[in-house]
């Protein structure tokens, strides 16, 4: 609490935050109301989500204030007509206009789309009013494909955005190498990638919790680093600050001001009101006011 407090005396400005919840949660919470600023992107996660409880979560988290950030896993999307339906339905019953794109898995592929831009190219997204699009970005690479492969997939993305004029944006896995994310998302220009990069970033959570989600996503090099970090088993019961990922992120956006990295996106593993209250402690939330502070530099596309 202490760093937290000595970091928010010292910094004037914060970066600005995401964060996303299961369609239960978004649905059925009670914590909900109030609990992020008014206008905050709240992402939904496709969980093999049928679309009546999709729209219904988008749906309450539109009414909450907050703005709705549905997941569309691509490959677990059966047919054309079904994903008509879901991204037609969002958009006319919640009102969203912004959406996560991502492929959903190699081995999860139960229908006719194989890739997200098979899915951005249908033109749906356009045609129901969303403005505003996210894509998968894999600073730690991924089991499915190399990296050779992901930064192809992103220049198609930046391709499709400069065609169809959509505001696209790269919305990382977590992680907890801070390092290792900055070069990731700053190489990305000397690849031809300028799209702006959210990263992925766990909320305070026990490690133990981090390390059973990190092996379940696949994030190999962040179950090593986690456990290379817990040096006892009694450092296991402890919780994870973020403050250990996030600070150097912000230092390092506030001394570039180019920087692509726009803002975080919190996995709220440990709950979403710790998550909340880690937020809005340390600055980048303003529950009071509903508003993020002042930052020109990261400011959003």
């Amino acid at each position: 609490m202490n760093a937290v407090i000595g970091l928010k005396q010292h910094q004037s400005t914060h970066i600005a935050a995401s964060i996303e919840v299961a369609p239960k949660q978004a649905i059925e919470s009670d914590d909900l109301p109030g609990l992020f600023p008014h206008g905050t992107r709240v992402y939904i996660t496709d969980i093999g989500t049928a679309t009546d409880e999709m729209v219904a979560a988008a749906i309450r988290i539109r009414s909450l204030g907050y703005e709705p950030v549905p997941h569309l896993a691509c490959r677990r999307l059966t047919t054309r007509v079904a994903l008509t339906d879901r991204v037609e339905r969002l958009s006319r019953e919640a009102g969203v206009r912004d959406a996560l794109i991502i492929g959903g898995g190699l081995e999860r592929q139960a229908g006719e789309f194989s890739s997200t831009m098979e899915v951005l190219e249908t033109g749906l997204f356009d045609r129901f009013g969303f403005t505003d699009l996210g894509v998968a970005g894999h600073p730690e690479g991924s089991p499915e494909f190399n990296e050779e492969v992901a930064l192809h997939a992103l220049r198609l993305k930046k391709s499709f955005a400069e065609r169809t004029g959509a505001r696209m944006r790269i919305v990382t896995q977590f992680g907890f190498d801070a390092e290792r994310f900055i070069d990731w998302s700053e190489g990305l220009r000397m690849e031809g990638i300028d799209l702006p990069v959210h990263l992925g970033v766990a909320g305070p959570a026990k490690i133990t919790t981090l390390i059973k989600y990190a092996a379940l996503c696949g994030i190999g090099n962040s179950v090593t680093f986690l456990k290379k970090n817990a040096l006892a088993l009694t450092a296991l019961a402890t919780s994870h600050s973020p403050e250990t990922v996030v600070g150097p992120i912000e230092r390092h956006v506030a001394a570039t001001p180019h920087s692509a990295i726009k803002q975080i996106h919190v996995f709220p593993f440990g709950g979403l009101k710790k998550s909340a209250e880690w937020l809005e402690q340390r600055g980048s939330w303003d529950i009071k006011t509903s508003l993020y502070p002042s930052m020109p530099l990261i400011a959003e596309r």
